[in-house]
């Protein structure tokens, strides 16, 4: 009988390539989503393009948005730029209550 071994590996950083198949997307949608500021690539090009933590997050809460709810590129733009202000709102709230 074959040894199995459990491997866990953090991704922290993909390609488009990479992202693209994460999501479930294709290329000019992830393309979209890094030209109305959604997402923000590291690197010069398509091509050199890496995206780190808040990136991968933010494109799989996007696919989401689209695939599930049929939200177009700007709405998704909105809608998380929405969710990051309620975020921040809801970490200073908790500051305060804890003094």
């Amino acid at each position: 009988m074959k040894k199995t071994t459990l491997r866990s590996e953090v991704v922290d950083m993909l390609t488009l390539e990479d992202l693209c198949r994460f999501c479930h997307a294709d290329e000019a949608w992830v393309i979209e989503l890094v030209e109305h500021g959604v997402l923000d690539p590291i690197g010069g090009t398509s091509s050199n393009w890496r995206f780190v933590g808040t990136s991968i997050r933010r494109a799989k809460k996007a696919r989401r948005l689209n695939r599930d709810l049929g939200v177009n590129t700007a709405g998704v733009a909105l809608v998380l730029d929405l969710l990051d202000e309620r975020d921040a709102v809801l970490r200073r709230l908790a500051q305060y209550e804890a003094l």
